[in-house]
């Protein structure tokens, strides 16, 4: 699953990917919970590194999907 978070006053945006059988509903309420008490927003790579992001400082969250549904081509 890809998770792209937009930061306030960057003009890039952070792109996580994250493992394929992450729950999305609990990463949702992680989110949620992390921006509500403008706490750090902890979440874990699809290689195990640790990425702590100031929940304060979030503009916008992208939950995509995992690289096995994409679909490439014409179609």
């Amino acid at each position: 699953m890809d998770l792209r978070i937009g930061i306030v006053q960057s003009p890039r945006e952070l792109e996580i990917e994250l493992a394929d059988d992450t729950d999305r509903d609990a990463l949702k309420a992680l989110i949620d919970a992390a921006i509500s008490a403008e706490t750090t927003l902890w979440v874990t790579d699809k290689k195990g590194a640790e990425i702590g992001i100031n929940a304060e400082r979030i503009s916008f969250v992208s939950l995509g999907t995992s690289d096995d549904e994409r679909r490439i081509g014409f179609a």
